[in-house]
């Protein structure tokens, strides 16, 4: 039995700062009026005081014979999660544009929210050699269920009256059955051959107090944040409206959810109680492997094996308050740039903006992607592995890792315009959303190249040793902010809610890549025995060839501007060369 507890997230910084109201600059390149700041976030934060603690225990028993080894076992689990969202004194957020502002965020925080999530798991496996096979049988029995002790939301600026949830029922319970096979055999018997097959099932995600365990929460199945429009016509950085008023008014926009702040509205979210209860819902993954292993030579051996994993069991959510009907299609001209395809100036179809009648109407529904079309999210790959322990003290290990991932959810946004959010298996995958035409994901076979090699140079008993690995580029974005002014002219209309710009996509998924990642590490060392104690001293150089990869390019687009540039503050470019000296004394 083990547990832990953990205070986790971020925490207030020092300093008296809920008097002030944050402002994040939305400008990413030329930003001239906001003193070319670009991206900039300043005067106040949101914070959390999370809270997590986990119990786990379990219990097993093995039985071995000469040809068997079995292990039956149970495992169990209990997660209390809480997590305590807060902001400034007057729950507001601005949004500028070079400077401008242009929307801004009403909340109802500080909350507080309360998750228990249990789990119980059953398990038998068993390993079997007979002859030239060895099989390998394993079966895992899985519960789980979640609920939510008694929680309030509120009182806050626009929640003057408090809202109070009595104890509530998350997932109700899950039940699966996952099954693993394996197989290898010795082809001629010599066991310098050998083909290994291996089959399972996987589920997607832990259980802990996160996905659907924790969706059903009070405070995450009704709006606690709301964006609207600011045109701040007289440039004072404040909004001159009724922030108390969801409709528009003044200098302010219709609020994104007419549901905020409604103490007796019903939840703007509701579940298919099937995706929270039943066998083998869960989403999950098949993965199927083939290995082939085989010695070239003495001490010299390579294996090949080919991978396919394919995901089920998405689910979607759907507003029913809105049709594919409400949603008008626009496009818009990507700007002329010798840096984008073909130097710009093609059309990106496949836009939508909701109805301003239907502006600010949510209702939503989570159920299986299945109800409205195919979610498939498929991956094939090959590995190849070569590695040699020569005669002479040389060892040298080389592979590659190559694949391809398909993500296709087409159909699926033909029928729900309205989906945001993304996928939990990749955030390069593009995200549900009416502004990205990019439903089909496969930007093609990308492949992952590593070394290594050591040798110690005899007599002087130096170990010389170096590491190089050469990683793909990852598909590149070219995220335009478009005035909502650009977007009418296909349209025939300003965004609705008044929106002053939208942010589109203007290169498909793996059309343009970033730079390969190259990297060479060398080490020299050699150990020292003085007495009976041992000393080792070693010189490593990182980044050998000293290159200057961006890592993180700015994928924010400006004609001119400083797209694709090194951004951020958690290194943007590889590290420069680097020299380390280490030393290690055993006694």
């Amino acid at each position: 039995m083990s547990a832990y507890q953990q205070n986790w997230n971020g925490r207030e910084r020092p300093g008296n700062n809920r008097d002030l109201i944050p402002v994040t600059e939305q400008c990413t390149a030329g930003c001239l009026s906001n003193g070319n700041i670009q991206g900039l976030v300043y005067r106040a934060q949101n914070w959390n005081s999370d809270f997590m603690e986990p119990i786990r225990w379990n219990a097993s028993a093995t039985y071995v014979t000469g040809a068997h080894s079995m292990k039956a076992g149970y495992s169990g689990a209990f997660y209390w999660d809480t997590r305590s969202p807060s902001t400034n004194n007057f729950d507001l957020a601005y949004r500028v544009n070079n400077g401008v502002p242009n929307q801004l965020t009403q909340s109802l925080a500080p909350y507080r929210t309360d998750t228990r999530v249990r789990m119980n798991a059953l398990y038998a496996q068993d390993t079997w050699t007979t002859g030239r096979f060895t099989y390998q049988f394993a079966l895992r029995y899985d519960h789980a269920w979640s609920y939510y002790p008694a929680q309030q939301l509120g009182p806050t600026v626009f929640l003057q009256t408090p809202i109070l949830f009595p104890e509530t029922q998350g997932v109700i319970g899950y039940n699966d059955i996952d099954p693993r096979f394996g197989v290898s055999y010795d082809v001629f018997g010599t066991g310098k051959t050998a083909i290994k097959l291996n089959v399972g099932r996987y589920l997607e995600m832990a259980v802990a107090g996160n996905g659907n365990y924790s969706a059903l929460l009070p405070s995450a199945r009704i709006p606690t944040s709301v964006t609207r429009s600011w045109s701040d016509a007289n440039r004072d950085f404040s909004p001159n409206c009724n922030l108390q008023s969801p409709l528009a008014n003044g200098e302010c926009g219709q609020i994104s959810d007419l549901n905020f702040g409604v103490p007796n509205a019903p939840p703007s979210l509701s579940f298919d109680p099937s995706i929270l209860q039943g066998w083998g819902t869960r989403p999950s993954d098949w993965i199927i492997g083939v290995t082939l292993q085989h010695e070239l030579l003495p001490r010299v051996s390579v294996s090949v094996g080919y991978t396919r994993r394919w995901l089920n069991n998405f689910t979607v959510t759907d507003n029913l308050s809105v049709s594919a009907s409400d949603y008008a299609p626009f496009s818009i001209t990507a700007p002329l740039d010798p840096r984008l395809p073909g130097g710009g100036g093609y059309a990106v179809s496949g836009l939508f903006d909701v109805a301003p009648s239907k502006f600010g109407q949510t209702n939503r529904y989570s159920t299986y992607a299945s109800n409205y079309g195919t979610i498939s999210q498929m991956y094939n790959g090959v590995d190849v592995n070569v590695a040699a322990r020569l005669r002479n003290g040389v060892q040298v290990q080389a592979g590659l890792s190559s694949g391809a991932r398909v993500t296709d959810y087409c159909s699926v946004r033909s029928a729900l315009p309205e989906l945001t959010g993304g996928f939990s298996t990749g955030s390069e995958v593009p995200a549900f959303s009416p502004v990205n035409p990019y439903c089909h994901y496969a930007p093609g076979i990308t492949t992952r190249y590593t070394g290594t090699a050591t040798y110690t140079l005899p007599k002087v008993d130096v170990l010389v040793s170096g590491v190089v690995t050469s990683s793909p580029g990852l598909p590149l974005a070219a995220n335009w902010t478009v005035s909502s002014a650009v977007v009418a002219q296909t349209l025939g209309r300003p965004l609705a809610g008044n929106a002053a710009n939208v942010t589109v996509n203007l290169l498909s998924p793996g059309q343009l890549f970033s730079d390969r990642v190259n990297e060479l590490d060398l080490r020299v060392g050699k150990p020292l025995r003085i007495g009976r104690t041992k000393l080792n001293v070693a010189l490593d150089l990182l980044n050998a060839l000293n290159l200057s990869t961006i890592l993180v390019p700015n994928q924010s687009f400006i004609p001119g501007g400083a797209w694709l540039a090194p951004t951020g503050t958690q290194t943007p470019v590889m590290t420069a060369r680097t020299a380390k000296f280490t030393v290690q004394y055993d006694f």
